[in-house]
């Protein structure tokens, strides 16, 4: 059954390290282990990024000019709308582009589970069977049979979804396969 969420009624978190806040979206646990997290993290500061060892990480920039995460052997670009693959166990340093930052998060157990994702644009949408989801981050999504969505709001399923992203919209979808 698809499962609708929302950045405004999600609560704040702290952070792992204590150096921000985010809002947890949606989750899913097997056994009482995550399977996988969906987030949306407003980064502030230049400081350290929380490390999870052992879980992968998708990163997307959602609103600001991003930043860069580097340690001495690694430096990772995380740009607005261009989704950012790289393993949570990295110890990293995040330095802001021009400002303040929202970030939506996937993490992970790659162990478990598989994911990708990309941006949709303005225009038709046809997902497949299977599990993902969709968060709108500008313009606004209309599902057929489920409704419309706008900026900050998502839906989880495991259906096949037919819609459309309009008013210059900007939709990112987190594909999940088991492994």
């Amino acid at each position: 059954m698809p499962m609708r969420f929302s950045a405004q009624t999600a609560q704040p978190v702290p952070w792992k390290n204590g150096s921000g806040v985010t809002r947890e979206l949606a989750s899913h646990a097997e056994g009482g282990r995550m399977v996988w997290r969906l987030s949306l993290a407003e980064i502030s500061q230049d400081g350290p990024f929380s490390a999870f060892p052992g879980l992968a990480r998708i990163h997307c920039i959602t609103e600001g000019a991003g930043h860069v995460l580097s340690n001495s052997g690694t430096t990772l670009e995380a740009r607005p709308l261009e989704p950012l693959a790289f393993e949570g166990s990295l110890d990293l340093c995040c330095r802001l582009r021009n400002g303040p930052c929202t970030a939506f998060n996937v993490i992970y157990e790659p162990a478990l589970v598989t994911v990708g994702a990309c941006i949709l644009r303005e225009g038709k949408v046809s997902t497949v069977k299977g599990q993902h989801a969709l968060f709108v981050v500008a313009g606004s999504l209309q599902i057929t049979g489920t409704g419309r969505f706008d900026p900050g709001e998502g839906i989880l399923t495991e259906s096949a979804a037919i819609g459309t992203v309009s008013n210059g919209g900007a939709v990112i979808q987190v594909q999940f396969s088991p492994v």
